[in-house]
């Protein structure tokens, strides 16, 4: 995903007061807004020493290896869409299956002697944050315990052995548990205070890449809103200092119920392990020094979760979703297929009914992945700079998510903009055209200048509910931006699957936006971009498989 060149920013901005909670967050907002006269604060230049390892490994714990079995899985990207795929039973193959296309490697990229790898879940910079981990009951072939995921190795890391009992195994009802955590130092090393966002981005698209992952299987996702952050951190061990002496610290992120039956399960009696569990590992250090960033522990603070209990939010009744049909794609291919575009050509063009497709993609229904992971309504609302897409006018455009946020963005937004419904798309989808014109000038100086936003097909910003969502808490201001990556990973999958390439871009001008919206005040936040069109490949690159460095028999 491109980033502008590291700048460093000291402008002071007054501290908010002890304790209060959603004013640290609005400070942390403001400060790590990037502006047209400067960026927020990062590092002048990169210490190529101190580089992160993008691999997470605990030493002196079992490992279980995993079966590189995701060619099996013989649905298309099409069904993952609508009913019908027959739930796989959890044992070690699906559990392999899951962990392979939602976090697992996707290919290695080599440039001379540099050679580094891609992930089937995207990460700000390929820098990867994000960590995965199971909680399980005795499955075929896996022993009841904590694990985490080491996506280099395609394996299982025991960190702890849980005592099986029959109640336990009753909580699970047949299913299964998914941690994730967020390294933040990772993405800090390259982009400063503003990391702290591109971290729970990065948590967005690996929830999304799960829940696809888990459509394969005929599974289902449900993200768990009750448990504090806390609780989270207890169960996957992050709480442990003395396995993480030296070693960057994990913080809690989200915790997802997994399987054919997600909603069977008893996930407040899984929060506790029982007497007798076992820790086992050491974490490994990623960097041999590390720079403070003191606006990040902060931020992380400030918006760590509490106890809650959320009644389920329902969206609004759509018909349902008519998938694109790539020709003889399996699912698993396409997931692996996704990459981030560093270049576009600048002519190639959309048809309208393709990018029609595209965007009823990001509407909620609550039986299509990924929405269907997620309980609350939409808090995120696509405004769009259409280029090149035939049939439709270049021009700038809106896409309301939900109907109840449509008036309130009338109200906020400039008032002469015309709010035309475009006549050519399905009657159920909302895309407005706020006015016509050539607005690649625009995207591409609103994206911090990068061509990438202005060569495409169409390019995008995501506007948040920002003062709303924070009314109901500080820690929602996370899930603003995982519903954000939830939307950039279905405009990856989707412009792959039409046969174009998408790329995420987390630098942008964040005022600048909202003044071309004529937006004032706080109450819609830009928080992040995205833009899809014709990818220019750079032929310097060579592609190697994922996997080969483990051998033959592993498949």
């Amino acid at each position: 995903m491109p980033r502008p060149p590291n700048r460093t920013d000291r402008t002071a901005v007054s501290a908010p007061e002890p304790g209060d909670d959603r004013e640290q967050v609005r400070a942390y907002h403001e400060l790590s807004k990037h502006r047209l006269d400067r960026y927020a604060p990062g590092p002048g230049q990169l210490d190529w020493a101190s580089q992160p390892d993008p691999f997470r490994r605990f030493a002196d714990c079992a490992r279980v290896e995993l079966a590189l079995a995701a060619d099996r899985l013989s649905a298309d990207f099409a069904a993952l869409h609508r009913p019908g795929i027959p739930p796989a039973t959890p044992d070690l193959t699906s559990v392999a299956q899951l962990f392979e296309l939602a976090l697992g490697l996707a290919a290695w990229k080599v440039a001379g002697p540099n050679r580094w790898a891609l992930r089937c879940n995207p990460s700000s910079g390929n820098l990867h944050p994000t960590e995965g981990y199971l909680v399980c009951p005795e499955l075929p072939g896996l022993p009841a315990g904590v694990y985490h995921y080491l996506s280099h190795d395609h394996c299982l890391e025991r960190r702890a052995g849980v005592p099986a009992t029959s109640q336990r195994d009753a909580a699970f009802a047949g299913n299964l548990l998914v941690g994730l955590s967020g390294i933040h130092w990772r993405e800090a090393w390259k982009y400063g205070a503003r990391a702290w966002r591109y971290c729970q981005h990065d948590a967005g698209h690996a929830i999304a890449a799960l829940r696809y992952a888990a459509a394969a299987l005929g599974w289902r996702v449900r993200l768990l809103t009750d448990p504090a952050d806390d609780a989270l951190a207890a169960l996957l061990g992050l709480d442990r200092t003395t396995d993480f002496t030296a070693a960057e610290a994990e913080s809690p992120e989200a915790l997802l119920a997994v399987g054919p039956d997600p909603d069977a399960m008893d996930c407040a009696a899984l929060l506790t392990l029982p007497a007798g569990t076992r820790w086992q590992g050491r974490a490994n250090r990623l960097s041999v020094s590390r720079r403070d960033w003191p606006q990040i522990p902060a931020v992380s603070a400030a918006t760590r979760k509490p106890h809650t209990a959320l009644p389920a939010e329902t969206p609004p009744a759509l018909p349902p979703y008519a998938p694109p049909e790539p020709p003889d794609t399996p699912a698993a291919a396409l997931i692996r297929q996704r990459r981030s575009a560093v270049a576009f050509d600048g002519h190639t063009t959309m048809p309208a009914p393709a990018f029609f497709r595209l965007l009823d993609a990001l509407m909620p229904r609550p039986d299509q992945p990924p929405w269907d992971a997620l309980p609350w309504a939409p808090r995120i609302h696509p405004v769009l700079f259409v280029h090149r897409v035939d049939g439709l006018d270049p021009g700038l455009y809106l896409l309301p998510r939900d109907p109840t946020a449509e008036s309130r963005l009338r109200q906020a937004v400039n008032a002469e903009f015309s709010w035309e419904r475009v006549a050519e798309a399905p009657t159920h989808l909302p895309l407005h055209r706020l006015g016509a014109g050539d607005v690649r000038a625009a995207a591409r100086v609103l994206s911090c200048h990068q061509d990438i936003a202005a060569d495409s097909c169409f390019a995008l910003a995501m506007l948040s509910d920002f003062d709303a969502s924070l009314a109901d808490g500080a820690y929602r201001y996370r899930w603003l931006f995982w519903e954000a990556g939830l939307l950039g990973q279905v405009l990856y999958l989707q412009a792959e699957a039409a046969g174009l390439r998408g790329t995420g871009i987390g630098c942008y001008f964040d005022d600048a936006v909202h003044q071309v919206l004529g937006l004032t005040g706080t109450a819609w936040q830009d928080l992040y971009h995205f833009t899809v069109g014709g990818p220019v490949e750079d032929t310097r690159l060579r592609t190697e498989p994922p996997y080969a460095h483990l051998g033959a028999g592993r498949l």
